[in-house]
């Protein structure tokens, strides 16, 4: 492996800086790497290689005439398959868009190029964000590069397993309902969910507009940091985006100072259902940041344990909505358009084609849930719900600056072990579909492995709308200290993967 595919992002900014590399090079080397190991890990749905490589020239030729660039440019980074890029094939990892070529970028992925970073192809999914394991995908499942017969996580497992075999250093990642925290638990990286409406919708393929969120996924927090102020900020062209500055993220994580802040271990989120290993590793990080000077209390939030089947109204509620677009009339596959069949048959033969059974299944619920004569018994009870979660962090945030918890009830699981069970399933979202429904910011951090299966385990940090930067002061306090009990950072001991020659 290239030395170059295990430096941080910060670190290649800095070689780029000195001249010691080029970010041509950098390219180079993580496109080597992906071709090297994407057979066993299939993180990528599209490589770009020589769009990626003429971004990095392009960089280069900046830098050599002087240019003032921004600590990212030139770094390499892999994209989620749900967010547009004008001419990249982009499916959202489902056969309905198969070989569809945006006319042009979402706000996010102008922001990344505005930023000089590299984008080297977009990453698997499961179909339309809707898993919690990259299986549902019409293009087979990504592996965890920590055990290739284990699950990455979802619905964003190909970014995260990405950085994690090195394949990339940056990525970029969508959450609805812990689409980057999961992941990043499963997968011993960072991944944070931003203040929803701090980071712009315009050109994401919708799952659940009320909910989507796209953020930063990397192998250290600073990195995260970086990259979360980059794709930040107000956008005119999403309804729902918060026109405030960006709150001093970089600067928290650089900091990394918990001495006096106010920690909440919600009391709702562990024992009956968790991994010994995971909660053991979560008590640790805990004490951890006691003995750092954090001021550790237990909270309660009594309505926490109705998010899940709220959480599974609201979400096939809007799916069912957005995805009716999707009805072979305007792009995307066709099936049946022979002459024989009219619009209708060749809508209802697309659909059937071209959307997967956990497509189908939400869709089929969210049309139930919204039908009349069951609207307010299932839709409307569920916002009510929504509201008192919401209600439960607001009284929570009075006693505490931060909530914290596991940030999945259990390690990685073996590939094929939970698909049958769509209820298991959804259970890996426990913890982190509070902060969806409610808003606010979210973040998971690596804290160790689990001692029963050796696999990483993620510390889940909750903070209040707009206070996005106390996440990056939690994990990178949390970062440093465990940095020197590691010797570097938890990616560090993950076992390497065998290359394709």
């Amino acid at each position: 492996m290239s030395d170059l595919t295990r430096k941080t992002a910060v670190e290649l900014s800095e070689l780029m800086t000195s001249g010691e590399t080029s970010s041509v090079e950098i390219t180079q080397a993580h496109l080597d790497r992906i071709s090297a190991t994407d057979t066993a890990v299939h993180a990528f749905l599209h490589v770009d290689t020589e769009g990626a490589l003429a971004q990095a020239a392009a960089v280069d030729a900046r830098r050599a005439k002087g240019e003032e660039l921004g600590p990212l440019a030139g770094v390499p980074l892999a994209l989620k398959d749900v967010l547009t890029q004008d001419g990249v094939p982009t499916t959202a990892g489902s056969r309905i868009l198969e070989g569809w070529k945006p006319p042009y970028d979402s706000t996010v992925v102008k922001r990344l190029k505005a930023a000089g970073i590299v984008i080297l192809g977009k990453t698997n999914m499961d179909e339309f964000a809707m898993g919690s394991s990259t299986e549902n995908s019409a293009y087979g499942p990504t592996h965890n590069p920590w055990d290739l017969a284990r699950i990455p996580g979802g619905s964003g497992g190909g970014s995260s397993a990405a950085i994690s075999a090195y394949q990339a250093p940056l990525a970029i990642g969508t959450d609805t309902g812990g689409s980057i925290r999961q992941p990043a638990a499963f997968t011993g990286t960072v991944g944070v969910k931003p203040t929803y409406g701090g980071t712009s919708r315009y050109g994401l393929i919708a799952l659940a507009s009320s909910l989507d969120t796209p953020g930063p996924c990397a192998r250290t927090t600073l990195d995260a940091a970086l990259l979360h102020e980059v794709i930040a900020g107000h956008d005119p062209m999403d309804s729902t985006s918060i026109d405030q500055p960006i709150p001093p993220i970089v600067e928290a994580a650089r900091r990394g100072d918990v001495n006096g802040l106010r920690v909440g271990v919600v009391k709702e989120l562990g024992g009956e259902g968790y991994q010994p290993g995971v909660e053991a590793r979560f008590h640790e990080a805990v004490e951890l940041l006691t003995k750092l000077g954090a001021e550790v209390v237990e909270v309660s939030c009594p309505h926490f344990q109705y998010a899940l089947p709220a959480y599974y109204l609201i979400l096939p509620s809007e799916a069912s909505s957005n995805l009716a677009k999707f009805d072979a009339m305007r792009f995307g596959l066709r099936v049946g358009d022979d002459g024989e069949n009219d619009a209708e048959q060749v809508m209802r033969l697309t659909r059937e084609a071209g959307f997967g059974d956990e497509v189908k299944r939400r869709i089929m619920l969210g049309t139930h849930a919204l039908s009349s004569g069951y609207y307010d018994a299932y839709y409307g009870q569920a916002q009510k719900v929504r509201t008192l979660i919401a209600r439960d962090f607001t009284n929570a945030f009075e006693q505490v600056d931060v909530l914290v918890s596991p940030a999945t009830p259990t390690t990685a699981f073996a590939i094929g072990d939970r698909v049958n069970d769509p209820i298991a399933m959804y259970k890996n979202d426990l913890c982190t579909i509070p902060s969806n429904l409610a808003g606010n910011a979210a973040a998971s951090f690596p804290v160790g492995l689990a001692d029963e299966d050796g696999l990483p385990v993620g510390f889940h940090v909750m903070a209040p709308v707009m206070r996005d930067d106390l996440l990056y002061q939690v994990g990178a306090a949390l970062e440093s200290a465990l940095a020197d009990q590691w010797g570097g950072v938890l990616m560090s001991k993950a076992p390497e993967l065998e290359v394709t020659r």
